[in-house]
């Protein structure tokens, strides 16, 4: 058939365009795989001398065939994006009448071949032998999404032809009008990162807009949440009725971005990925090894002959290899090119009696050793070592052949070349789904090169090693790409292998290579390296692998921000090795002008934590070891369920576990289930290795289910649950309902949890109390007021408790109205003497969960400041020091700087601070009757003023103790500032939430002037350096220069702050959003916003309100605090640096008058003097 009119002079129409654009090697490539060029053609092709000359001679040829051919070059074009040139075509792509075609007896019509080119379906390949029940119990299925959306899963080994299936599936003309007429579109997935699936989805959604409108240009979706929408869209409101074949998923994370309500075709090893999608599903199993028949008819195919003249020898083959598809088919290619060696592969096969590598797995694998044998011999001598090399490559990882070619150390198209020839020998797998092309055997092939060369691997990974230093001498790569990729992750794997220990210790103890490796891999690929190597640095310095590996276990949160390392390395202690490198290379770099900071007090702050992991966005309600302790489970606000290693946080698992907040998590004590609870009073129980739900109960509990907990033993397994109907169940999995119902608490019940015999269940509630109840009786044994343990009336909420190893102490957390807001700390109590026995001090807000690891060295901690924390009990410790407030005061002078903030009993805090970082205590001061705001020294230091909560301004003379009281607004007074900056001055500005700014005499305390300033509560205010102006911010979203000389607009939340330039040519304000936006003094023109980058969807661009900021003395800096201290280029508005306390919510920084030195509190009172790094 020849090509339609339409097509043919679209051709010649946009001819020149094609010939100037294209690169028609990779066209052919595709248009080789779809059947419709033969590699004779393709060759006379590329014997054209240019590119250019390529292109003509392809669409000279494509004049000469028919539509199916101008279908595939169209498909080729947006495989290879060349969009543009792809909708150049699409108004011309053939049509054919569904009804045209009706006699064919296999369903394969003209118009089944157009609607599968157009959407990308492979064609058959060269080699085909029909499965029909397969084919006909997969069409089944298909047929079940005639009437709603749903998935059809295809799962087998890999070689089994599973893709195949689904093509041939799709081949049928009655399946195509009566089920999807909207049409059928192919993906192809493999092992993809994030950004991989993006282009995917966006190539897709390219496809199926150009079939609507060629004129219709969208913009490409950015996000792959704005992806899926846009392809929920299309298929749901364009393409209602069309069939999405997804080829080859490997992950749950990337289906789920499938999960679009329509109807779906996928092929898998993983039979259980469909769990966590939704809708209908349906699934059919291929099976490993084909019949004899199969086998023969599939060798009958490549050496061309009748299945009846096939040798004897055939059967053998195939009985000896037990029908697998890809052993048949591998020595179905080699006899295609050598037809006469029937006896001896097969005597290849006989003798060559290799060693099992996994007795266990179900691959044949004694099969696959005699097929790679005899495969490997037919190579040439050169490439037979060359393909020896791939023996160093781990399981399921896909190398770049730039890889390939750094180990060869050979031209890249030559190594193109080379491993196209092993991939045409079923030696290697190409993943053409990605360009460039990745490259990777089959985990069989790896396992007979492993057991081949077992002598040889050290040899071979030092081989690697050399090669990789030699290419990077200058430094390693940081480009990002799948090149990059493998050489981060895998390069300290090739040392220890290769035993190359000395190098090893030079990586790792190396801070550049942690900024390398965080900025390509996550934090928890990191961890993984110093835990794996441990033994093998410990043997060098234990100490420094045991600080690096600490620096990054708490850290590792921060690390996926990708902030500056070195910086946050200074954080460390002095003795530690990551300081020093830190330090060393903050003196280099700060010579060529950047900024660097150093925490000098941060001896004071012991960490305790041993892991810091931040896995869901919002509130985490629970947290829970394995009983093997390798695993952590984690649920919150999210509604998921995610899963963990203990070690170094890397993600193990995700599903979406309830309809509402999963509010508890637990193992059972074989670590083979876990079950959750729900605010929608469900209680589901999983299976962990398949992550499958095995049972609900739903029917007993009458509000949410606060907490789950199973027995510690499977000699009866019990699971126990407790909820804010203020009852305890017992369930036995076996049965439907509860087994037995405890009560006795008045409030509802938080927590439960089995002491280690499984005798007694302690339980905690809202009434103050933990009370113990026997397992087997269902009787109260014992109540512990909790709530005696605590002065004053307030009321006392029990949240949590758990039991240590020996049973004989339980770690409470007890939530007090004051003290918990403030303190946010779990306490561990000696059940026994009923003495407290340590603090843990680190989260952020309250803490939801405490679990002992099952040796009791590790506590786990969860928190709804997003965090889980492991803490190690050896290193825990009763705190006595005093804990800040954030609101200070410093003066600074040449020998000293002294320090006041208030305690969270109002009491002033007065530390003179001689050697940094010890402080000594000069006064207390009392009289304020709610939250102190605010205090400055005047006077040389003789006179401190403060602000508070309770409407007042207080004068201080803090060496006697006498105090002069202020007294006018009517609401809080958040700040205050002086109209002068000479000693003898004493003129006061005051500002409120009651809407006032107020002038005072600070000696006389007379009321001067009462100015009615915004209609919202003031929230700041700054005094010009000249004195003539001054500028108020608030929560009305503007700010005001007065006289009322400017109204400066354009915010979209409160403003937090604002602050002069020394020469009083600008105005930095900051807001609630963490913006900060410069302004003209003089006109009130917006001059610049500072730079959003880094900001995301679920935090503002400064962690938080922008809540202080200063001008350096040459106003070309600026630092602002918020939750975090940033630094910024007031020029051009980019922040150069930015330190990340302990806390959060940063309220107040004070700045030398030199701006090298920066004083602040965060919201757990930790104290911070910041040094900046010079040379």
């Amino acid at each position: 058939m020849a090509l339609d009119e339409g097509p043919r002079s679209c051709l010649l129409r946009v001819r020149h365009r094609l010939e100037q654009d294209m690169k028609p090697s990779y066209i052919m490539d595709h248009m080789i795989t779809d059947g419709v060029l033969t590699v004779d053609e393709e060759e006379k092709i590329r014997t054209r001398a240019t590119r250019k000359d390529q292109a003509a001679a392809l669409l000279e040829l494509m004049l000469r065939k028919d539509n199916r051919t101008y279908i595939s070059f169209y498909n080729a074009l947006i495989k290879e994006t060349y969009d543009d040139l792809a909708s150049l075509l699409h108004a011309d792509l053939p049509r054919t009448s569904p009804t045209a075609y009706k006699s064919f007896p296999d369903g394969y019509t003209p118009y089944v071949r157009t609607v599968l080119s157009e959407g990308g379906v492979p064609q058959r390949p060269v080699v085909f032998v029909s499965r029909p029940e397969l084919l006909n119990r997969v069409r089944e299925k298909l047929y079940q999404l005639q009437k709603e959306p749903g998935w059809v899963t295809i799962f087998g080994m890999a070689g089994s032809g599973k893709s195949v299936l689904a093509a041939e599936a799709a081949r049928y003309h009655s399946l195509i009008e009566e089920c999807f007429p909207g049409g059928i579109h192919w993906l192809s997935i493999g092992q993809l990162d994030k950004p991989d699936l993006l282009v995917k989805i966006q190539s897709l959604c390219f496809r199926l807009e150009q079939e609507l409108d060629p004129q219709l240009h969208h913009r490409p979706p950015n996000s792959l949440d704005e992806a899926k929408e846009r392809m929920r869209f299309l298929m749901l409101r364009r393409y209602p009725r069309s069939l999405l074949i997804l080829d080859d998923i490997w992950d749950t994370s990337v289906l789920k971005a499938f999960d679009i309500q329509c109807r779906i075709l996928l092929t898998t090893r993983n039979r259980s990925l469909v769990d966590s999608v939704s809708g209908a599903k349906y699934e059919v199993e291929v099976a490993s090894g084909l019949d004899e028949k199969k086998g023969l008819e599939i060798l009958a195919l490549y050496t061309n002959r009748k299945m009846h003249g096939l040798p004897e020898e055939a059967r053998s083959i195939v009985k000896e290899c037990k029908g697998s598809p890809l052993v048949v088919s591998l020595i179905g290619a080699l006899l295609k090119e050598k037809p006469d060696r029937w006896h001896y592969y097969l005597r290849q096969l006989q003798q060559k009696q290799f060693k099992r590598i996994r007795k266990s797995s179900s691959y044949d694998y004694d099969a696959l050793d005699q097929a790679m044998a005899a495969s490997i011999e037919v190579l040439p001598e050169e490439h037979r070592e060359l393909y020896k090399d791939f023996t160093v490559l781990e399981k399921d990882i896909k190398v770049p052949a730039k890889v390939l070619s750094i180990l060869w150390d050979l031209p890249i198209e030559e190594v193109e070349d080379i491993l196209e020839e092993f991939a045409n020998k079923s030696l290697l797998f190409m993943d053409t789904n990605n360009k460039p092309y990745l490259y990777y055997l089959h985990d069989l092939q790896l396992d007979f090169l492993i057991e081949q060369n077992r002598n040889e691997i050290e040899s071979l990974h030092t081989k690697i090693v050399l090669q990789y230093q030699q290419y990077y001498r200058d430094g390693h790569p940081t480009s990002g790409d799948e090149e990059c990729q493998y050489w981060i992750r895998f390069l300290t794997d090739h040392m220890a292998k290769a035993n190359l220990t000395q190098e090893l210790y030079s990586l790792m103890f190396s801070l550049d290579w942690v900024t390398v490796k965080s900025q390509v891999m996550s934090p928890a690929h990191l961890i993984n390296d110093y835990i794996a190597h441990g033994p093998i640095l410990d043997k060098e310095n234990s100490d420094v692998r045991s600080q690096f590996q600490e620096f990054l276990s708490l850290n590792g949160h921060q690390l996926e921000h990708r902030p500056d390392v070195v910086q946050l390395a200074l954080s460390e202690p002095l003795t530690s090795e990551v300081y020093r490198q830190a330090r060393m290379q903050a003196l280099q770099q700060s010579s060529r002008g950047k900024l660097f900071f150093d925490w000098l007090n941060k001896n004071c702050v012991e960490n305790l934590s041993l892991l810091v992991i931040h896995p869901h966005q919002g509130s985490l309600y629970s947290a829970c070891f394995s009983h093997d302790g390798s695993k952590i489970a984690s649920c919150g606000a999210s509604k998921s369920l995610k899963m963990f290693k203990s070690t170094s946080g890397e993600k193990l698992m995700e599903l979406q576990a309830h309809d509402d907040e999963v509010l508890c998590c637990a193992f059972s004590p074989d670590d083979h289930l876990i079950a959750t609870c729900s605010s929608d009073r469900k209680v589901k129980v999983w299976n962990v290795e398949r992550a499958m739900i095995i049972r609900v109960f739903e029917e007993e509990h009458e509000e949410q289910i606060n907490h789950c907990q199973f027995t510690n033993t499977t000699r009866r397994l019990l699971l126990a649950t407790c909820s804010n109907d203020k009852f305890l169940n017992l369930w036995n999995l076996n049965k439907p309902s509860s087994q037995n119902t405890m009560f006795g608490h008045f409030e509802p019940v938080n927590h439960c949890c089995f002491s280690p015999d499984d005798a007694i269940i302690s339980t905690c509630s809202n009434d103050g109390t933990v009370k113990l109840f026997q397992t087997s009786s269902a009787n109260e044994w014992q109540t512990i007021n909790v709530k005696d343990l605590f002065e004053g009336d307030e009321e006392v909420l029990v949240k949590c408790s758990t039991w240590t190893a020996d049973g004989k102490r339980i770690a409470c957390a007890a939530r007090n109205g004051v003290w918990v807001r403030l303190y946010n700390v779990p306490q561990l109590w000696d059940l026994e003497s009923n003495k407290k026995m340590a603090d843990c001090s680190g989260h952020l807000s309250w803490v939801q969960r405490l679990q002992f690891s099952p040796d009791g060295s590790q506590l786990l901690s969860c928190s709804d400041d997003q965090t889980v924390r492991l803490w190690e009990t050896k290193k825990v410790h009763t705190s006595s020091s005093v804990r800040l407030k954030r609101d200070s005061a410093v003066i600074f002078s040449d020998e000293e700087m002294i320090v006041s903030a208030a305690d969270y009993c109002n009491r002033l805090q007065v530390s003179v601070v001689l050697e940094v970082p010890s402080g000594k205590l000069l006064a207390s001061l009392k009289g304020h009757t709610k939250t102190v705001f605010h205090c400055q020294f005047i006077e040389n230091g003789q006179t401190l003023l403060t602000s508070s909560e309770d409407a007042t301004i207080r004068v201080w003379s803090w060496q006697s103790g006498d105090c002069k009281v202020l007294q006018g607004h009517k609401e809080q007074v958040r700040c205050f500032s002086l109209l002068s900056n000479l000693p003898t001055e004493s003129t006061l500005l005051s500002w409120s939430f009651d809407g006032t700014v107020k002038v005072w005499d600070v000696k006389s305390g007379q009321k001067l002037q009462d100015i009615d300033a915004h209609r919202g509560a003031i929230l700041s205010c700054h005094v010009s350096p000249d004195r003539s102006l001054f500028t108020t911010t608030s929560a009305d979203k503007t700010a005001k220069t007065w006289d009322c000389v400017h109204t400066l607009k354009g915010h979209s939340e409160c403003v937090r702050s604002c602050m002069f330039s020394w020469d009083g040519r600008r105005i930095a304000t900051g807001d609630d959003n963490g913006e900060i936006r410069l302004w003209s003094v003089k006109d009130g023109s917006l001059l610049k916003i500072c730079s959003r980058e880094g900001k995301d969807g679920m935090d503002s661009l400064h962690g938080g309100w922008v809540t202080d900021l200063h001008f350096s003395p040459d106003n070309s800096l600026l630092v602002s605090t918020g939750g975090y201290i940033k630094w910024w280029d007031v020029e051009r508005g980019e922040a150069l640096q930015t330190f990340y306390p302990k806390g959060l919510a940063l309220k107040k920084i004070h700045v030398s008058p030199d701006f090298s030195t920066f004083v602040t509190v965060d919201n757990i009172g930790i104290l911070y003097i910041l040094k900046r790094v010079t040379p």
